[in-house]
């Protein structure tokens, strides 16, 4: 994937998983997205912790709202919500169609921003827009990472 001149929209938003995934349908989920993102001409990330996902998606606005769509009505989601959607003139994750961390909580001391992101999506009652510093500090901590493999 290289860099995109032109504007691309950014979502970041989070879900629970409707079941835990096992290290195995994790892999395999990562496999089919990044195919399927390269085609579409997406990037971004993901971050686990236990059954939440925090993913940021970018790429032509069309294929990024479709995919929205898609992971709105997928039965595996529930709570998808999102927490950033922005029009940004350059990619934030250009080489990589979907890029993988699993954290644990012995990374909230270590890593800026996750323990405030995972803990205020927790909370149901959470204002949205209170978590959107916290994400920024997470992504800019994410890309300064060599691309994780699984």
């Amino acid at each position: 994937m290289s860099p995109s001149r032109h504007p691309v929209l950014s979502v970041v938003y989070s879900s629970t998983a409707a079941s835990p995934f096992t290290d195995a349908e994790l892999a395999a989920l990562l496999t089919v997205s990044r195919h399927n993102n390269a085609r579409a001409g997406l990037t971004g990330m993901l971050i686990t912790r236990q059954d939440r996902f925090l993913q940021v998606l970018e790429g032509p606005e069309p294929q990024v709202e479709a995919l929205m769509t898609k992971i709105s009505g997928d039965s595996g989601h529930h709570d998808v919500r999102i927490l950033l959607k922005e029009t940004i003139e350059q990619r934030q994750f250009p080489e990589w169609t979907m890029s993988f961390k699993q954290l644990s909580n012995a990374d909230e001391e270590t890593v800026p921003g996750y323990r405030t992101a995972f803990d205020d999506l927790a909370d149901e009652n959470d204002d949205v827009n209170g978590t959107t510093a916290a994400v920024r500090e997470l992504i800019r901590w994410f890309q300064a990472r060599p691309t994780p493999t699984m």
